[in-house]
């Protein structure tokens, strides 16, 4: 059973910067497809920026240029650097991840395994 712990929220102003991690565990040897996805309150859980096992990464729109996904295999550790922060990105933000091969793809519906979630407020 794959297990993802999230890490590295918290409250920043607008402009400041935060990395997020996520610690995961219960690998079977399969090649998994990792990402961020983040929900704010009273709307739709959305993806944020995912990432392959060949390292092929795709981000939303709202966040190019700003964030940047990243893993470190040998820690199985997934990351989200966060820079330029703004009150929008205020969130909680989930690590998703799912070993069934597929495009690389934001829309949350594809990953079967959660995290709990970190909180991420960004104030202006």
């Amino acid at each position: 059973q794959v297990q993802l712990v999230e890490s590295g929220g918290g409250s920043v102003q607008a402009g400041g910067s935060l990395r997020l991690s996520c610690a995961a565990s219960g690998y079977t040897g399969r090649r998994y497809y990792m990402g961020w996805f983040r929900q704010a309150i009273g709307k739709e859980r959305e993806g944020v920026a995912v990432i392959a096992s060949d390292g092929s990464t795709s981000y939303a729109d709202s966040v190019k240029g700003r964030f940047t996904i990243s893993k470190d295999t040998a820690k199985n550790t997934l990351y989200l650097q966060m820079n330029s922060l703004k009150p929008g990105d205020t969130a909680m933000y989930y690590c998703g991840a799912d070993p069934r091969p597929k495009i690389v793809t934001l829309n949350y519906r594809e990953y079967n395994y959660w995290g709990q979630g970190t909180q991420v407020t960004v104030s202006s």
